[in-house]
């Protein structure tokens, strides 16, 4: 069953197009990888999706909503949520005010997440009354997670999670982002990273220029000769 459903979608950034007629499917639990170039469009993909780009036409259907043209503040509420791929965390606040952050729509702040995501990420803990501007990239990565997961999200939208990180992290933040997938949580990530995140994921997409160039499982696309060649280095 779908639970994202992008179909000949356009957007941009004021009057200059990005995304021509993008096509793009997350099932219920699903771990999707976008590739490509750079300036191929894949963050505007998943900017668009969280209603945050210029909006010109197609659809953009999340569990049944049709979510095309909302603002971010009401796409939140319905189950899906979004990590930036930089600026994602609030540098003065402590490591716990950046997670109760997560949580401003609800009535009622859940403790039961707070845990959840401290369970998940046991250095937040350690650290839960530091300044977030003072931990590490790799930390304030996790931070930004947990904090997308405060909500208990249906779909998580990662844009570039390993950007900027040391390279014995990247393994690390990628083993966090399986275990938050396996654990039901619908992931769509776009990375440059491209073959360790098709190695992980279930399908993957391939966008150049704006449009679908290829679709297939993520071990497919890693053994497809011509995607090797063009995009992921031979």
């Amino acid at each position: 069953m779908s639970l994202l459903s992008v179909q000949q979608l356009d957007a941009g950034y004021g009057d200059l197009q990005i995304l021509t007629d993008v096509d793009m499917e997350v099932g219920q639990g699903e771990y999707i990888t976008i590739v490509g170039p750079n300036g191929a469009g894949k963050s505007t993909v998943m900017k668009s999706v969280f209603g945050l780009t210029t909006y010109m036409g197609g659809e953009i259907i999340f569990d049944d909503r049709d979510i095309a043209g909302e603002q971010p503040e009401d796409i939140i509420s319905y189950g899906l949520s979004f990590v930036p791929q930089s600026n994602n965390v609030f540098e003065p606040l402590t490591v716990t005010e950046n997670l109760k952050m997560g949580a401003y729509t609800l009535d009622q702040f859940p403790e039961d997440r707070l845990q959840a995501v401290y369970n998940r990420f046991p250095i937040l803990e350690t650290r839960s009354e530091q300044k977030a501007g003072t931990l590490s990239g790799g930390q304030q990565q996790m931070l930004a997670m947990g904090r997308a997961l405060m909500l208990d999200p249906d779909l998580l939208l990662l844009d570039e999670p390993s950007a900027g990180l040391a390279p014995d992290l990247v393994d690390e933040m990628f083993d966090r982002i399986d275990e938050i997938n396996d654990a039901g949580t619908a992931v769509l990530l776009v990375e440059q990273n491209a073959k360790e995140a098709l190695r992980r994921c279930d399908r993957g997409y391939v966008l150049v220029q704006g449009q679908n160039r290829h679709e297939d499982s993520g071990e497919a696309l890693l053994n497809d000769q011509q995607v090797r060649e063009d995009f992921l280095g031979g």
